[in-house]
């Protein structure tokens, strides 16, 4: 198998060094094509580019597997969400004493400075989640000038541990805001999962009582979130980040990539679909029926993915989560059965086998979210918690490596040629 491939046009030859990863993916380097050649790549997309060398996270679409650090996502689901946390920023699971130490540092620094408070208030009460937590987490950066150089080992570990345990109280207060209830402080004698739950749905008044089983279905849930390779976000997080900001703003990117409707909003999507079904007597063939229709742009959320050509190792396990929990909390849910009608149906239809358009992470997780109490706005939200872990191992990897160069992607100009200017008085 040979270790360089050829580029030949006009008389000019390139040969470009194949690079091969751990799991036998192999890569040509054209590193040097426009400096050899004057050539440039041309990807809409970036599906064919890879942007970085990572030892994050390996997916292999065709065959449905996702690992995080070389570890089966099906044998993560016993682990926690910090210990899933640990893992991808640090590389290695942790001990008992490193996941303490971990787990301690980040609840030592949940609260939020007070003179964060009057920064909520002056959003508009309708103003979206996503718009707040992708500010707010922006604005947190202003408190720690002095500890965000990311060449600085100590500044990074801290900002890792402030973000961890802050992003959770801005999510929350973003919803009180949008609620008008008062803002609820963390607790430090609660798990992560169960400190979020209670700064969201408690009041003054009357304090939350989490259910284990909710608090272990969203730690579930964030697990499986955690990372995803080189998507939208993570990829913006990278971006920015190239430029040498701080981890605070690059986060903030990723969460406003996040908010996009074709990244981060699909699980609300499937939701809203879900509902049209059963607002239309759960009529799920007509809708499969639409979906088929090449004149009808009506598309089924939740089904195929951009990497997945398999059924989205994440999907399973959500699936059994939502049989247990949904059931739980709501009891004969109609859009959970219009959702298990619609799996059936899809997956035994010629139309969708042949293209592969198995359910995705999105289908039912909007439903688990659903049954917990948590609005719609709310779903990409709990998506950004999840990601977070993840965001920030890219973050990390990318500021180390000594290869990285800032972002600077090129283009394939096609507009008009020289003009020679005319002034106005003569157009």
């Amino acid at each position: 198998m040979s270790d360089r491939a050829t580029i030949e046009l006009d008389g000019v030859t390139f040969d470009a060094p194949v690079i091969v990863g751990s799991e036998g993916e192999r890569a040509l380097d054209i590193r040097r094509l426009r400096l050899d050649t004057g050539l440039v790549t041309y990807d809409p997309g970036y599906g064919n580019t890879g942007s970085a060398q990572s030892a994050i996270t390996f997916i292999d679409g065709e065959a449905g597997v996702l690992r995080y650090r070389g570890y089966p996502i099906e044998e993560l689901t016993d682990a926690s969400f910090l210990g899933v946390s640990y893992l991808l920023i640090h590389g290695e699971l942790p001990t008992s004493e490193e996941l303490e130490r971990f787990r301690r540092n980040i609840t030592l620094h949940t609260l939020l400075r007070e003179d964060m408070r009057p920064f909520f208030d002056a959003f508009p009460t309708d103003a979206h989640p996503m718009a707040i937590l992708a500010s707010a987490t922006n604005a947190l950066s202003t408190f720690y000038q002095d500890h965000y150089d990311p060449s600085d080992p100590d500044d990074v570990e801290i900002s890792i541990y402030r973000l961890m345990a802050k992003l959770p109280t801005v999510a929350a207060w973003s919803y009180k805001r949008s609620i008008g209830q008062p803002y609820i402080y963390p607790s430090n004698e609660l798990g992560y999962a169960e400190n979020f739950l209670s700064m969201m749905f408690a009041v003054p008044a009357e304090p939350y009582v989490c259910d284990q089983d909710v608090a272990d279905a969203l730690e579930l849930l964030l697990i499986l979130h955690a990372d995803h390779e080189q998507n939208c976000s993570t990829s913006t997080v990278r971006m920015v980040g190239s430029s040498h900001l701080n981890l605070f703003g690059s986060i903030s990117a990723g969460i406003t990539a996040l908010w996009g409707p074709r990244h981060g909003g699909a699980n609300q999507d499937v939701v809203q679909t879900l509902m049209q079904i059963h607002e239309s007597d759960d009529d799920v063939k007509a809708f499969v029926a639409r979906a088929k229709d090449p004149k009808d742009p009506f598309r089924l959320p939740g089904f195929g993915h951009r990497v997945y050509k398999n059924y989205d190792p994440r999907a399973r396990i959500i699936k059994e989560i939502a049989d247990r929990v949904v059931g739980k909390l709501v009891g004969a849910d109609p859009l959970f059965e219009v959702a298990q009608r619609l799996e059936e149906v899809a997956l035994n239809d010629d139309f969708f086998v042949e293209r592969k358009l198995y359910p995705n992470v999105d289908f039912y997780s909007g439903l688990i979210y659903r049954s917990m109490g948590i609005p719609l706005p709310m779903f990409p939200v709990l998506f950004a918690l999840g990601r977070l872990p993840g965001w920030i191992a890219q973050w990390k990897e990318m500021t180390e490596d000594p290869h990285t160069r800032i972002n600077r992607p090129r283009q394939v100009y096609v507009g008009a040629g020289y003009r020679t200017f005319v002034p106005t008085d003569e157009r």
